[in-house]
């Protein structure tokens, strides 16, 4: 019976995102805006950790010097982050169907030594990113600006036939996919065969795998296996984000961050909020773009 319930789903996952890809590619910002705008005023449960989440960091981000003073308050940041997501529903919609090439195609990439300078270290590198701009649309350009195949590391979807579905998607612009059960192995193997790692790090951990850090002025417990990754391997580890223009999308690689060296717990923790300083400075620059949806704070004696 559940077999069923899945092949349903996905088959209606299937022709609905078909037709929003065939929608004409002008009108997609209009399109997916009014979806966003509709999410926010029927997703109540979403939109109120969205605001909630926002108004406990607007103390940081005002003070931070990368805010831009765009917007005043939490509500307005979260309407712009809906409609952010409903333009980038449309934009994955046409990558789920294989008109995403137009979209790759407006990508301005910035910083693309810093890539390759890692890259020429001949030990792998580990891209780290968070759930910014579309972070989808952002991970299927590596191939084509790269010239490389990212092993990107994700959560398997519960449906088995929706994940065929996504999974070819991710596949058929050149990326490899590791799913995050037992991921470890296997993103050491691709790192010391000197491969590319593409990994979000901005989601709540368990306690066992985290390290306890300060994250836009709040505690949260952050993944420590980049740190862990770059001490067994020595790979370089390069920040990489991309955020939403009204006329195209920035990818920008930032230069290589270089571990402390200090291989304790409080090494690590000291190397993981340094790399969630580059985050926070990303927010802080592009609040709308980040994925304010999620419990972020969650498990760490925080409000969720």
């Amino acid at each position: 019976m559940k077999a069923c319930s899945w092949m349903i789903q996905a088959a209606v996952f299937y022709l609905l995102t078909l037709g929003i890809a065939l929608l004409p590619r002008s009108q997609s910002v209009r399109i997916g805006s009014n979806i966003g705008a509709f999410l926010f005023n029927v997703l109540h449960a979403r939109r109120t950790v969205a605001i909630d989440n926002i108004r406990q960091a607007l103390p940081f981000m005002v003070k931070h010097p990368a805010w831009t003073g765009e917007f005043e308050t939490a509500e307005e940041i979260a309407l712009a982050t809906f409609k952010n997501l409903g333009v980038s529903i449309v934009e994955v919609c046409r990558l789920y169907h294989g008109r995403g090439n137009e979209l790759i195609d407006t990508i301005e990439v910035r910083g693309l030594e810093n890539f390759q300078s890692a890259l020429e270290k001949n030990k792998g590198v580990l891209c780290i990113s968070g759930h910014c701009g579309n972070w989808e649309l952002i991970s299927l350009s590596f191939k084509k600006y790269l010239n490389v195949n990212v092993s990107a590391i994700a959560r398997r979807q519960n449906n088995p036939y929706l994940n065929s579905i996504v999974e070819k998607m991710r596949m058929g612009y050149g990326n490899k996919v590791i799913y995050t059960k037992a991921a470890a192995k296997q993103v050491l193997t691709v790192l010391k065969n000197r491969g590319v790692i593409g990994m979000l790090i901005d989601q709540a951990v368990f306690e066992d795998n985290g390290a306890l850090i300060s994250f836009l002025g709040r505690k949260a417990w952050a993944n420590k296996a980049p740190a862990i990754f770059s001490h067994k391997t020595g790979s370089p580890v390069i920040p990489v984000f991309g955020y939403r223009t009204p006329d195209k999308h920035i990818l920008t690689f930032y230069p290589e961050f270089v571990p402390s060296g200090d291989r304790t717990e409080q090494g690590i923790t000291k190397d993981i909020q340094a790399l969630a300083a580059y985050l926070e400075e990303y927010i802080c620059a592009h609040p709308a773009d980040w994925y304010w949806v999620h419990r972020r704070w969650k498990r760490a004696g925080e409000p969720a």
